[in-house]
Parts: C-alpha cells; sequence; structure tokens
C-alpha cells in the first residue's frame, strides 16, 4: 500500500461518508457536479444529458459481479479507447486494482444494510509521483436509461463507469479523455515506467533475432507484473478507426492480455520436440471486431493445438474482442507498443531489485542566465546549460540505468487551450570525478547519451554506463518553456541522485580564514603509453591518481595493459594558484601498489588547450625520465562559474 495519500480538493472519503449516513441522503459532489461542465468544455453531447444513479438504471447495482475482469469494459460513445485499454490491462492484476480501488468490499453495495449506503466512491491515482484519493458520487450520464460512456458487459457493475468518472474529475471534465495514451492511464494506475517502443522504425516485423529479444522482453515483463497495450498508428493512408484487411482498428489501443508459447500437437513422454509458436493475446475495448488473419478464433490452426493447450490458453470462440495472433504477425501488423514496467525496488523478491531515486522538479524562466532553468535541448548550445541539472553515480564496472522523464499531465489544461504535452528529453554527460558544482561549458565532458525527443508526457531511455559520475540534464525541445517535471533514475546499487544547485563554491566565514578558490582547473587524462611491463605476461594493472592542495581523484584500475584508456576527468578550485597539480600513474598490486611515473605541471592561462603529451618521471625535482607518457587536456579560468 502508498505509504501517504493525497487528497484531491481536499475531499475526505470517510467524513463526508459518515455526514450522508447521518444525514440520511446521497453524496453529491460540488467539486465535480452533475452538470454540462464536467461533460465538456467545448463539444456538446448530441443530445441531453440525464444524470442517473445505478439504481435507477438496474434494480441490483454492484460494484463488482463475479469479480474483475478484463471483459468487464466496454468503451461507449467517449474516444477514449486508451483509458479502457488501460483498464483491461489493470483488471488482469489484482494487486494493482486493489491499489486503485481500495477497501472495494467495503465500497460495495450492500443489500443487507442499505442505510449504510451513501452514494460515495473513492479511487487512487498515481498523480505526478503521489498517490492521490479521488472521491465521487454515483451520478453518472446516460441516454435513454443506459450509460453513454465506459462501461461494463453486465449491465448491473458499475467499477468501470465510476473509476472512468474519478479519472475524468482529475482531468476537469469527461471530454479531456478523449485522445490520449494507454501507456499514461496505465502509469496512473500503477506509478509503473512507461517505455515506447516504435515495432516500424525498430524493424521487429522483419529482423528476427530483434523480434525474438523482444518477445523475451515482453513476457518477462508480462510476467512480472508488468501492463502492455499497443495500437496502429494514423497516416496518409489510414484514417482514423478505419479497419484493416485483417480486422484490426486503426489508431485505437489494444491491451495486451497474454504473451505464451504455445506447443503444438501432442507431446509425446520421451520426446522433447515439440513445435512451438510465440503467440501474443489482445483485446478490443470495444468488445467486438477481432483480428481475422491466421490463428484468430475460427482458423484452422487451432485444430493442430491440443485440447489440453486450448483448455490452458483460455481459448474462447465468440466475439468477445479478445483473440490470439502469432507474435510475427503482431510485430508486422501493430506499428506502436507501450511497456509499462512494475520496476521491483523490494529487497525481499527473488527477481532483480532496483535502486530507486525520484526528484521533482522545474523548467523555471529568468532574464539572469545564472538563474535560468529553461535553456532548451542541445541544440541552443547558449542556452543548454542553463536547464536544471543532476548528477549521480555509477559505482559498478559498469551498469544498466533505466531513466524516466515525466512532465506534468497537461490534460487539466485543455479548457485553455493548452492541453497539448511539450517535447522534453534529455541529455546525460560523463563527467568529472569529483564535480559537485553546475556545469557551464562543456570542454572535456563526453556526451553519452541523448533520449528521443517527443511530444509524450513521459521519454524513458536504457543505457548501460560506465563506472563514473554523470550529469543528466532534462530540457524541454525549445527554450523559455515554463513547466514542472519528476525525474526518476533506476539503478543495480545506490546512485546518490541529487540536484546540483550550486555555480561554484559557497563564500563562507571558513573560507575567510583559510582562503576563498581564485581559479578553477578541468583536467582530462586520457591515456598512457610505454608503461614499464610489471608481471611476466609483459602487462600491469594501472590506474592514474590526480593531486592538488590536499585532494586527490583515483581512476579505476586498467586490467592487464601497458596502454591504458583512462578517460579519467577531474577539476580543481584551486586556492593558490601556484599549487603544482600531479598526476601520477600507478600500478595495482595485491600487497602494495607501485608508481610507475608521474607529471607535475602549473595549471596557467598559458597551457595549451589543446591535447598534450607529457612524458613519466620518478619522484623529485630533478627526477629522471622513466618509461611511458600520458596524454591529458587542461582548461583553467579564473572565473570560477566558467567551467
Amino acid at each position: 500500500m502508498p505509504s501517504s495519500i493525497q487528497l484531491f480538493r481536499d475531499q475526505k472519503y470517510h467524513e463526508l461518508k459518515g455526514q450522508c449516513i447521518q444525514q440520511r441522503r446521497l453524496f453529491e459532489d460540488p467539486e465535480f457536479p452533475a452538470s454540462d461542465g464536467s461533460l465538456f468544455y467545448q463539444t456538446a453531447p448530441p443530445r441531453k444529458i440525464e444524470w442517473k444513479r445505478p439504481k435507477d438504471l438496474c434494480e441490483d447495482p454492484h460494484l463488482f459481479v463475479n469479480g474483475i475482469s478484463s471483459h468487464d469494459l466496454h468503451q461507449g460513445t467517449l474516444g477514449n479507447c486508451w483509458f479502457v485499454a488501460a483498464c483491461s490491462c489493470l483488471a488482469l492484476r489484482k494487486r494493482l486494482w486493489q491499489q486503485v480501488i481500495p477497501d472495494f468490499s467495503e465500497q460495495e453495495w450492500d443489500p443487507k444494510n442499505p442505510e449504510k449506503y451513501a452514494g460515495i466512491f473513492r479511487f487512487r491515482f498515481w498523480c505526478f509521483g503521489e498517490w492521490t484519493e479521488v472521491v465521487v458520487d454515483d451520478l453518472l450520464p446516460t441516454m435513454d436509461g443506459k450509460l453513454i460512456y465506459c462501461h461494463s458487459n453486465v449491465k448491473n457493475e458499475f467499477w468501470s463507469a465510476l473509476l472512468e468518472k474519478a479519472y475524468a474529475k482529475l482531468a476537469g471534465s469527461y471530454e479531456a479523455l478523449d485522445g490520449g495514451s494507454a501507456a499514461d492511464a496505465i502509469v496512473d494506475f500503477t506509478g509503473a515506467v512507461a517505455e515506447s517502443l516504435d515495432l516500424v522504425q525498430g524493424k521487429y516485423g522483419n529482423i528476427i533475432s530483434e523480434q525474438m529479444k523482444l518477445f523475451e522482453d515482453l513476457m518477462k515483463v508480462h510476467r512480472r507484473g508488468g501492463l502492455i497495450s499497443c495500437s496502429i498508428a494514423v497516416n496518409s493512408g489510414r484514417a482514423s478507426e478505419a479497419e484493416t484487411e485483417m480486422g484490426l482498428v486503426v489508431g485505437h489501443a489494444y491491451s495486451v492480455t497474454a504473451i505464451r508459447k504455445l506447443r503444438l500437437g501432442e507431446r509425446l513422454v520421451f520426446s522433447f520436440k515439440a513445435e512451438k509458436l510465440f503467440m501474443i493475446r489482445l483485446r478490443n475495448p470495444w468488445g467486438k471486431k477481432e483480428w481475422n488473419g491466421p490463428w484468430s478464433d475460427t482458423s484452422e490452426e487451432w485444430k493442430k493445438v491440443s485440447d489440453s493447450e486450448r483448455r490452458s490458453l483460455g481459448l474462447t470462440l465468440e466475439n468477445d474482442g479478445e483473440f490470439w495472433m502469432t507474435f510475427e504477425d503482431w510485430c508486422k501488423n501493430f506499428t506502436d507498443v507501450d511497456i509499462c514496467r512494475i520496476v521491483n525496488t523490494s529487497y525481499f523478491s527473488i527477481h532483480k531489485t532496483w535502486e530507486k531515486k525520484m526528484m521533482h522538479g522545474a523548467w523555471t524562466k529568468s532574464s539572469e542566465p545564472l538563474l535560468n532553468r529553461c535553456g532548451g535541448c542541445f541544440d541552443n548550445r547558449e542556452t543548454f546549460l542553463q536547464n536544471p541539472q543532476y548528477i549521480f553515480d555509477v559505482k559498478k564496472t559498469e551498469d544498466k540505468v533505466l531513466v524516466s522523464l515525466q512532465q506534468e499531465d497537461r490534460r487539466k489544461y485543455r479548457k485553455e487551450g493548452r492541453g497539448d504535452s511539450i517535447p522534453i528529453g534529455f541529455e546525460i554527460f560523463k563527467v568529472e570525478d569529483n564535480r559537485s558544482y553546475r556545469l557551464h561549458k562543456l570542454t572535456v565532458q563526453d556526451r553519452v547519451a541523448t533520449s528521443p525527443y517527443i511530444n509524450t508526457r513521459t521519454v524513458f531511455l536504457r543505457r548501460i554506463l560506465q563506472q563514473g559520475r554523470y550529469i543528466l540534464i532534462p530540457t524541454t525541445y525549445h527554450p523559455g518553456i515554463i513547466t514542472r517535471f519528476i525525474l526518476r533514475l533506476f539503478t543495480d546499487v545506490p546512485s546518490k541522485l541529487r540536484e546540483l544547485k550550486a555555480d561554484k563554491p559557497e563564500m563562507t566565514c571558513w573560507n575567510l580564514l583559510c582562503g576563498y578558490p581564485c581559479r578553477v582547473t578541468q583536467i582530462k587524462v586520457l591515456s598512457a603509453e610505454g608503461l614499464q611491463k610489471q608481471d611476466r605476461s609483459g602487462g600491469a594493472d594501472p590506474y592514474v591518481l590526480v593531486k592538488c592542495e590536499n585532494q586527490k581523484v583515483r581512476s579505476p584500475v586498467q586490467r592487464d595493459t601497458t596502454s591504458p584508456v583512462f578517460n579519467t576527468q577531474v577539476i580543481f578550485y584551486m586556492k593558490n594558484i601556484h599549487s603544482p597539480i600531479t598526476i601520477q600513474v600507478w600500478n595495482s598490486s595485491i600487497l602494495c601498489d607501485q608508481l610507475l611515473g608521474q607529471a607535475v605541471l602549473a595549471a596557467s592561462h598559458s597551457d595549451p588547450r589543446q591535447q598534450q603529451t607529457l612524458q613519466l618521471r620518478g619522484r623529485g625535482r630533478e627526477a629522471a625520465e622513466v618509461p611511458g607518457h600520458i596524454s591529458i587536456k587542461v582548461f583553467c579560468s579564473e572565473d570560477l562559474a566558467e567551467l
């Protein structure tokens, strides 16, 4: 269960319900009244809507009839197939839907105690990083005594209609739900991490190896409680909601309800060579219109499958909107898939556990460059680094990193004509191992990852990063745009993700006594060559140590080489401009590390900013040359907020 719950519009469910029961009246929500303003902001329904309670629509209303199922839902007249597809996915996972519909048995109608019914319900959504409880009354929009929006295929079941009403309240109106992304709704239901894949761009329909990798990935996501939806993109040749020759609907969200390897025929006791097919099951939120190609409900292919396997698959032959198809046909016929991963952060699990960090942030505007935080994407070189900056560490030799950047849901701004998502994305740079202030100029840093820039609510990226320190810079595509965001980072070991706010060391009383920095120097140790051999095989295990004014930074060890590539970056805020900077190369050893050589330099404006090669020497002022040299880059400035 969520540790803390926010109350939408500060409405307290138990308090409101208690008042209604005491006053013997049914709840009417003043925050989302049964009026036109709750229905639409622009396009009025063609006929007058009547708001009715479930008791006025049937004799024996219930929240659930025979439990909850992905077959319960039908879309209605609103263009929110994406929301219904997400609900179908949600219905597959008991642990997840019980989080969205808390204490469902307490909310259920009780025929034995009708006086305890107050016409009030509550639902919970993961809104911008926080679980939020939304209270609604049970007045639902109808025409001719029938629900016009999302409804169940059982006349007296109302969980889907009431859930839709709570989601509409959150968005501002029912019309605000017209058009959207199933991934967004699933994230709002679960707090999952959403990833969108373009099946055409990824060539999953043509490259079998990529297809198989995707199948295994989706099967793992599904087995571990993740939710998946898919669609066919609208383009110049296909209008929205047009039907393809194979019975699929364009511009329409389908929920994935199963992913399986299907065994053909009866497997013999001593034979393990039964043919297997990679299969996927989908559901159309309309509850009808199914795939009519191979492995459709009435196709001949099912004769190859044993009765026991059919029962295991739960195969039904009705036109109920649910159907199977091969994974290859799925990759060739669908264009987009939304994968919502329930990232495991529990330490009490048999599956991989991720370390999670979440930060709330905002792109804000200021005429002062050092205070501006909406500089636009990397193409805006003059202002790009004026965006928020977040620093994190990769502690392992390499680590898989998941990054999710989510902007605030703009659906609530549709009434003002500002409801479209803003194109957003982010960049990741490998920076100095000891950096702790904002980055002001790109000099020695490595640009290691760029997310897609797209006008969706969430942008996701997976990357394997090498050991070191990184800065992640979330941006809007265009500069000067103001909005809020949340950033989530998942790593194998703690990353210490934090925002960089200071531009340079703070001036304190201690600085006045001990000295305040007067110069900033950046050094990148690129590589070394010709180092002295340290073992019988002719190799060494070198690392580099950079020292200045009681500060030192050590690189990872490079194994079994006399020509290591370090790419180690350091930055020093120096109190004395005459302080030397010492770059030492050491050999790592079990008993005692050995110094292979060092180079001493005094950083000054006369130092060339291009790459330079330095001969290694022993210790001491008059030290002799030793085998090997290092390649470095040096940048320095007396403006502490320049680099």
